[in-house]
């Protein structure tokens, strides 16, 4: 008999994917058998990059790990995605105080709404407290380098995106 896998969610807008998520998603691949990295779809949110192209991005950025991670998009419940994808965890990367009190409140609602469902923090590396991908797209559109923030892709990505090859 085949053992069940773990599945874990780690949900966000990944506009773009930064090393700190890079960081949260290898960490939680420790922990979990396989992390599906879910990109809400938000019809009411203009990001940077489309949802198609953030796919692709994480899927490149993360290619080593392609036999253990899924990149997808969900709209509607959190909770109703992870079961439907028979997950039991909902990974939530944290960098600072700020980040608790949006995080907890959103964990106590995903519990009410679905108990089998667990919400696991993990602190972002010290490496990456102050990274965020709006902070990365603020600095990339002044031009600053940002290539020790991303994947090589996403920085080729961002530059061809923002006009500052």
């Amino acid at each position: 008999m085949e053992a069940t896998k773990s599945i874990a969610i780690y949900p966000g807008s990944f506009d773009p994917l930064t090393n700190g998520h890079t960081d949260i998603i290898e960490r939680a691949l420790g922990i979990f058998d396989k992390v599906i990295v879910a990109i809400l779809h938000n019809p009411k949110k203009t990001g940077l990059f489309t949802v198609e192209e953030r796919k692709e991005l994480i899927r490149e950025s993360l290619a080593e790990h392609r036999d253990r991670i899924e990149v997808d998009s969900f709209d509607g419940l959190l909770v109703d995605y992870a079961e439907q994808k028979g997950a039991r965890a909902i990974v939530r990367g944290m960098r600072a105080m700020g980040d608790f009190e949006s995080e907890f409140q959103m964990a106590m609602m995903n519990r009410r709404l679905n108990r089998d469902v667990q919400t696991v923090f993990l602190i972002t590396g010290l490496r990456w407290i102050f990274t965020s991908s709006s902070v990365i797209k603020e600095a990339a559109s002044f031009g600053a380098d940002i290539s020790g923030m991303v994947s090589p892709v996403v920085h080729q990505r961002l530059k061809e995106k923002l006009g500052k090859e």
